[in-house]
């Protein structure tokens, strides 16, 4: 039988480098450990399995075995060879990295195996070592040299996992990218092309949703926070989101350096339409028409939207129902149509109106007069007061 006795005792050194502990611990040691590697590698496995039940599966505990078996054999050959070339099995550890990230875990199962691996190769090394009289200096280097080994591995699955990130990231981005223009398409697209593409852009296919159109303040197009569940699109000269019902309360409403509009609540095959009194409302806005707020909601401005759309009709129904205002002079013409929309806004109430308007009461009550003289009883119609608002809201749009 071999005489396993190694009397080498190396000169240790504060901190040693991992290059360091590979040159300073005897060549003989391989010799020692080889004969009880695959000994080792189920030693190995059975500790991690035990700890973390997630790898004791057929689908990973293939990978995770041929893992354990390679890293055993590589420390073994680097201590016979700390010059040996290793490309091939960097690259294996690389792949562990890839696999928790495709397989939904983070990186903190994977290194718990490293170090839960670590401490039973310890303990077998240890064992074999002491029976073989291998000196305490070199056992305390050898242990060096194996967390030393799994800290190198550790940061080459950390690696492969970062890289299969950054991969899934952009590739994820631009499958939602797509996923958009086919969502805003026009004439729409089938449910069928939709379905297939928020598959593969892990998107779930909401019923209803808001189409957000946004507009830069600056030439910067600052970032601000974005759900991961949102469909986006910031780079073009146009930029949007859609937002599920769902999702809507998620969205940040402190643009910063943006402003936005967010269209009508429509079922999925209309985002388009949305997303078109979207950006009508930011128009609106940088006139002037609507207020200059962060986030505009269309809901709250349909009428007025409705008659920018097609102001035509709007401007034939001002000519007629607002007639008898037609031949005033233009400041009076314009004090008595102001006061009329608040009146018909707040449904007469004399003091909102003044408020509104920031004039007193009775300077509000002095105009009503006017116009009740000019308009006679159609003020108490109602249908002659909704054409009226309507009339008078197509005299501002347009």
């Amino acid at each position: 039988m071999a005489d396993h006795r190694i009397t080498f005792d190396p000169l240790l050194t504060p901190n040693p480098t991992a290059d360091h502990l590979w040159s300073k611990l005897p060549r003989e040691l391989a010799d020692l450990f080889r004969p009880g590697i695959a000994e080792a590698a189920n030693e190995v496995l059975r500790e991690i399995n035990q700890a973390l039940p997630v790898y004791d599966q057929p689908a990973v505990g293939k990978a995770v075995a041929y893992g354990v078996q390679q890293a055993i054999e590589q420390f073994v050959d680097r201590l016979a060879d700390p010059e040996a070339p290793r490309a091939d099995r960097r690259a294996l550890f690389r792949e562990l990295g890839r696999r928790e990230l495709m397989e939904g875990r983070n990186l903190d199962v994977l290194q718990s195996a490293y170090r839960i691996g670590a401490r039973a190769a310890w303990r077998r090394m240890s064992r074999t070592a002491e029976r073989a009289r291998v000196p305490i200096a070199t056992l305390c280097l050898l242990a060096e040299a194996i967390f030393a080994y799994i800290d190198e591995l550790s940061a080459l699955s950390i690696e492969g996992y970062a890289t299969a990130q950054a991969r899934e990231v952009g590739s994820l981005e631009r499958r939602r990218r797509r996923l958009l223009k086919l969502v805003l398409a026009q004439p729409p697209s089938t449910v069928a092309a939709v379905a297939v593409a928020a598959s593969a852009a892990r998107w779930t296919v909401p019923a209803r949703v808001y189409a957000v159109a946004l507009d830069p303040l600056d030439e910067t197009r600052r970032p601000f926070a974005v759900h991961r569940d949102f469909l986006v699109d910031l780079e073009s000269n146009t930029p949007c989101l859609v937002v599920s019902e769902v999702d809507i309360t998620r969205m940040e409403e402190g643009f910063t350096g943006w402003r936005a509009a967010v269209g009508p609540l429509v079922p999925i095959a209309d985002t388009a339409r949305s997303l078109g009194w979207a950006r009508d409302a930011l128009d609106m806005v940088r006139r002037g028409v609507l207020p200059d707020v962060p986030v505009t909601w269309c809901a709250s401005h349909l009428a007025d939207l409705w008659l920018y759309r097609d102001p035509v009709p709007g401007r034939w129904l001002a000519e007629t129902v607002l007639h008898p205002l037609a031949d005033l002079p233009a400041p009076q013409r314009e004090r008595l149509s102001e006061t009329l929309s608040a009146w018909l806004r707040t449904r007469g109430n004399v003091v909102e109106v003044a408020a509104l308007l920031e004039v007193h009461p009775q300077t509000v009550r002095n105009r009503m007069h006017q116009l009740g003289r000019l308009f006679g009883d159609r003020l108490a119609d109602p249908e002659d007061r909704f054409e009226m608002e309507i009339a008078l809201r197509a005299t501002t749009s347009g």
